[in-house]
């Protein structure tokens, strides 16, 4: 069976309480119970976690390879816009890692428009809210079972 880590960065905890007009008012618990059924429907696993600092999501990155999981969705929030760190560590596993954003960050801030991370990663998907999520969960497995 394959397995995925979905990996959430700073403040995604606060889904659905923080800026609604952006992020909506769905909880961190709805978009986890919302993989799970994801998973579920496409027999993968998947292990959910979010971490506000930088060093513990280097580390969940490198604890995915060891683990042996067959790729990552990762939404770095706001350490998109300035991580070489994270860049570096998604870089430095052989994973197919996926970035995914609830919003869309091109049309927001202009300092939300450069993502350092994405070069490193397979694809960026952005703007869809949760259903993100799933989209790169489907290609992600999809991608593995060829």
């Amino acid at each position: 069976m394959k397995r995925f880590l979905v990996l959430n960065g700073p403040n995604i905890n606060l889904t659905g309480l923080r800026e609604k007009a952006v992020y909506g008012g769905r909880s961190y618990s709805d978009l986890v119970a919302l993989i799970g059924r994801e998973a579920e429907a496409l027999g993968v696993e998947v292990r959910c976690e979010q971490h506000n600092s930088e060093g513990a999501l280097i580390d969940a990155i490198q604890q995915a390879y060891f683990d042996g999981l067959n790729g990552i969705i990762f939404n770095p929030g706001g350490y998109t816009h300035t991580s070489v760190a994270l860049h570096d560590a998604i870089a430095s596993v052989p994973l197919e890692t996926v970035e995914v954003h609830m919003s869309n960050i091109h049309a927001r801030e202009s300092f939300r428009h450069q993502s350092l991370t994405a070069s490193a990663c397979r694809g960026q998907i952005v703007g869809f809210g949760f259903s993100g999520y799933l989209m790169a969960l489907r290609f992600l497995a999809e991608e593995e079972a060829k």
